[in-house]
């Protein structure tokens, strides 16, 4: 993919925020995008030249009206991208406790941990935000009885990280879902060079596809708005004593998500934060 054509699309969002730029990137999941990046006051999104499709763009943007930001946005194809050598300058090693590594295959020399989790994109699809990843593997090191010899669900798996740390954790079986076709690819290959695709199916698609099973454990790393949306599937989906972790919100939105899980059957456990961004924990009851 790296001789690739690109289009890049800037959406202007005034007022800017990161979670107006969320909302956005949120919506424009449906449509084939591979990755976005926040450069005030735009919102940039990139997808193959042969992919681009304007109606599609103009009729998500238009969706997004009354949502308490204006958008403007314009296209232009850009030169082939490395997206490789975009993806290894701006990713460094993430280290949990000194208990798990999280690289790529051109790190080397790093120290041991317990766990080490090996990541390769196909795309410029980095880690999402180190903070938020970082605390999601902090909550599952902490409580291993969570995990082991249980079902676990990734639910926008991206890499696949959490699912593979899962499988390494002693987990019987998980399973991964992202929204993106490219990504949900990536987490099979990631899984599968890490030793543990034997234990992980990952598939494309939404939260509309955790009826493929039950689960002790659910795994969500996405956003505020898309977990508002989805907790309510995500208890349904949930065995009783089962488990939910989620992140991707910021500090200031934990009362709104332990509401709404509280209102689902969830009991609020604990949570974690990291420079504003949040992470929570909750027990099915």
């Amino acid at each position: 993919m790296n001789s690739q054509e690109y289009i890049e699309v800037s959406i202007k969002i005034t007022p800017f925020s990161e979670e107006n730029a969320e909302i956005v990137s949120a919506e424009l999941c449906e449509l084939p995008f591979e990755s976005f990046t926040q450069e005030e006051p735009f919102l940039k999104c990139y997808v193959q030249k042969e992919l681009y499709n304007a109606q599609d763009l103009k009729v998500v943007v238009s969706g997004l009206e009354g949502m308490g930001f204006e958008l403007e946005w314009t296209s232009a194809l850009i030169p082939p991208v490395n997206w490789n050598a975009v993806w290894e300058s701006n990713f460094t090693p993430i280290v949990v406790d000194n208990k798990l590594t999280v690289k790529a295959s051109f790190h080397k020399g790093l120290k041991r941990t317990k766990y080490t989790i090996t990541i390769d994109p196909k795309m410029a699809f980095g880690t999402g935000h180190h903070q938020t990843t970082y605390m999601m593997c902090r909550a599952m090191l902490n409580n291993p009885a969570d995990i082991e010899g249980k079902t676990v669900l990734d639910m926008g798996c991206g890499t696949a990280i959490l699912a593979i740390l899962a499988a390494k954790m002693k987990a019987e079986k998980v399973i991964g879902i992202d929204i993106d076709a490219v990504a949900a690819i990536s987490a099979y290959d990631n899984a599968k060079r890490n030793q543990a695709g034997k234990k992980i199916q990952t598939y494309c698609g939404d939260a509309s596809l955790l009826q493929l099973s039950s689960y002790d454990l659910i795994l969500a790393n996405i956003n505020r708005n898309i977990l508002l949306q989805d907790i309510p599937t995500y208890s349904r989906s949930l065995r009783k004593d089962g488990h939910l972790y989620v992140s991707g919100f910021y500090r200031e939105d934990l009362p709104m998500i332990i509401g709404m899980a509280t209102n689902n059957g969830l009991e609020f456990l604990s949570d974690d934060s990291i420079d504003n961004w949040c992470c929570a924990r909750f027990r099915k009851i």
